[in-house]
C-alpha cells in the first residue's frame, strides 16, 4: 500500500469518558489544539507531554485486551509512534478531540493484533499449502507494525532502549540516564533524534 494505514488516520467520532484527560494533566494554555500544533512542528517537549498524558492509559488498555505483557509493551509503543506520526502530518482535524483520537488508534491497534493472532492460530493448524493460500490477503495491522519495526531497526540498540524506556515505561531523561549510565542531556538529545528518525522513516516507508 502506498499510504499510511487507514486506522492511523481514524478521526475520533465519539469521545470515550475513560479517556477524558483530567484537568491536572491538561496541556499548556491553548488546550490540545496548541499541543497538537507543537507536535506537528516537531517540538520535543510537546511530544514528551503527549506521551506523559497518554502512555499509562494506552499500556493499561493493551494489557487488558491482549493479556500479554510483552505484546502490550510493543503495541503501546506502536500506538504512541502512530499518534506522533499522525499529528506530525496534520492528520487530526479536530485537535481538541485528541483523547478520542488516541483511543481510536489504540482500539484499532489492539483489535488488529487480536484478529491477526486468532487468524495465525487457525493457520498453525492447517497444512502448509493451505495456510499459504489463506495468507495471501495481508492484515493491515501487520503492515503498520512492519513499518514501525523496520523504522526501529534503523536505530542503534541503545537508542531503541531509550525510546522503549520513554514511550512504554514513561521514564524521564534523568531516570533513563541513571539506568543506562549516561548524561541527562545525552539522553534528551538521543531520544529526540531517535524519535524524529523513526517518524521520518515510517513516513518515508508508508509512501513506497
Amino acid at each position: 500500500m502506498g499510504h499510511f494505514p487507514a486506522d492511523v488516520r481514524v478521526e475520533a467520532s465519539r469521545p470515550c469518558n475513560a479517556w477524558a484527560v483530567p484537568p491536572e494533566q491538561a496541556a499548556t494554555p491553548g488546550g490540545y489544539s496548541a499541543l497538537a500544533e507543537r507536535v506537528r512542528k516537531g517540538d520535543p517537549s510537546a511530544e514528551d507531554e503527549l506521551v506523559r498524558i497518554f502512555r499509562a492509559r494506552v499500556l493499561v488498555m493493551m494489557r487488558a485486551r491482549t493479556r500479554e505483557p510483552d505484546a502490550a509493551r510493543d503495541l503501546c509503543q506502536d500506538v504512541l509512534i502512530a499518534v506522533l506520526c499522525a499529528l506530525r502530518q496534520g492528520q487530526l482535524r479536530d485537535t481538541e478531540r485528541i483523547a478520542a483520537f488516541v483511543h481510536g488508534i489504540a482500539r484499532n491497534t489492539a483489535n488488529n493484533y487480536l484478529r491477526t493472532r486468532r487468524r495465525q492460530s487457525v493457520l498453525d493448524e492447517l497444512p502448509e499449502p493451505v495456510a499459504a493460500a489463506v495468507w495471501d490477503d495481508p492484515v493491515e495491522s501487520a503492515e503498520r507494525r512492519q513499518l514501525v519495526s523496520c523504522a526501529l531497526s534503523s536505530l542503534t540498540r541503545e537508542d531503541r532502549r531509550i525510546l522503549m524506556l520513554t514511550l512504554v515505561e514513561g521514564l524521564k531523561p534523568g531516570e533513563i540516564a541513571e539506568r543506562l549510565g549516561l548524561n541527562d542531556e545525552v539522553v534528551r538529545t538521543r531520544k529526540s533524534r531517535a524519535l524524529r528518525k523513526v517518524i521520518e522513516r515510517v513516513r518515508a516507508l508508508s509512501r513506497t
